[in-house]
């Protein structure tokens, strides 16, 4: 692996034409939406927002017209979502089903599972989970214990995922289980729909420290899911999973869930910032510009057929320093302290995400798997 791996890429015109009507309408569904709310970026929920773009046709937009979707381009997908992430919409119920949870549906299911959930997903009425990590297993997702066992026509569920996000309010949960064994970890693993109000399913909350709940630990008790609820072919999940991290890792969200903050900081250091201030500025902005365009190069590969799971590690991995890195220099940059109740807006703001920024090195995978992705794409052993 090396630079070549990220290779210039561009919007192309047709795409980047969607950005104004997305401007224009985000600007009047938004205009009471308060920064404070911005600030969840991308974990923000609201039911009746979503369907609202499942009307304009911008949820599963890269989905076949005979589902409901458009069969845009990716870059006309990455417009859309990237002008939806700079504005801090609430796009999280929609969210999983539309980056990858469809895709995958349409490049792996059956028909049927096709025609179930595709227009569903297409009207942002249909929330999926993503059910990867587990306990004492992490990102390694090849040690994972919960297991799917044949019985008859059906399929027993046993086991427990963990930082499942959005577990509690989604519709259902594309779960890696183990369903035999294999010579190696990464063989005997499939990738199964669970409809999550089935009996035998527990889903417990796990706070963060602002008090939310969109992680979530969900254990699963003897859960019976029908035998047609495997994704593409039994024992094939692990080739079928790293696929999908391609998608989940690349993304603007990667890098733009700090950018209210960011914004806010900016107005309030105004126009005349003094030499360390603009400097900082200065270099925030170019990682910004150098992870988009890191970003772009992914989503040309995505758009090509490729599976460009290393350069998305890149990106995953540096942009959620860079997230980071924002609510650290805002306090060094203005004599300004975080305050969850009460003071300015800015305040308020800096509080939530210094107490947020931790997970972005969880979600998405942590960062020591990531590096780990990494090096053996630079052939250390």
């Amino acid at each position: 692996m090396s630079i070549e791996n990220f290779k210039y890429s561009t919007i192309p015109a047709e795409a980047e034409a969607l950005r104004a009507e997305v401007r224009a309408f985000l600007k009047q569904e938004l205009s009471d939406f308060p920064n404070i709310k911005r600030a969840d970026s991308w974990i923000g929920f609201d039911a009746e927002f979503s369907r609202k773009l499942g009307q304009r046709g911008w949820v599963g937009m890269s989905l076949p017209k005979q589902y409901g979707g458009s069969e845009a381009s990716a870059f006309s997908r990455y417009v859309v979502i990237e002008e939806l992430l700079a504005a801090g919409a609430p796009v999280s119920a929609h969210w999983f089903s539309d980056r990858q949870s469809g895709p995958q549906i349409l490049k792996f299911g059956t028909d049927a599972q096709k025609d179930f959930h595709l227009p569903a997903i297409c009207r942002g009425e249909q929330y999926f989970c993503i059910g990867m990590s587990e306990p004492n297993s992490g990102s390694d997702l090849a040690s994972i214990k919960s297991r799917a066992i044949r019985h008859g026509n059906k399929w027993i569920v046993n086991g427990q995922k963990v930082w499942t996000t959005n577990a509690h309010l989604s519709h259902y949960m594309i779960a890696l289980v183990r369903t035999s064994e294999g010579e190696k970890r990464q063989q005997g693993l499939s990738q199964v729909i669970i409809d999550l109000s089935l009996p035998g399913i527990t889903i417990r909350p796990i706070k963060d420290l602002v008090g939310g709940a969109h992680f979530n630990e969900v254990f699963f008790d003897n859960v019976e899911i029908d035998a047609d609820a495997i994704i593409g072919t039994e024992g094939q999940g692990w080739s079928q999973v790293t696929a999908e991290l391609a998608m989940e890792r690349s993304g603007p969200e990667r890098f733009l869930s700090s950018m209210i903050l960011l914004n806010s900081l900016i107005d309030v250091i105004g126009n005349n910032p003094d030499a360390l201030q603009a400097k900082e500025i200065g270099r925030l902005t170019a990682k910004l510009i150098t992870l988009r365009n890191m970003s772009l190069s992914v989503t040309q590969e995505l758009s090509e057929g490729k599976s460009p799971v290393w350069a998305a590690s890149c990106v995953k991995a540096f942009g959620a320093t860079f997230e980071q890195e924002i609510p650290e220099l805002a306090q060094a940059l203005c004599d300004l302290s975080p305050c969850s109740v009460g003071g300015s807006e800015h305040a308020q703001i800096l509080a939530y995400l210094m107490q947020m920024a931790p997970s972005f090195s969880l979600r998405g995978g942590t960062r020591e798997i990531l590096r780990g992705i990494i090096a053996r794409g630079l052939g250390a052993n």
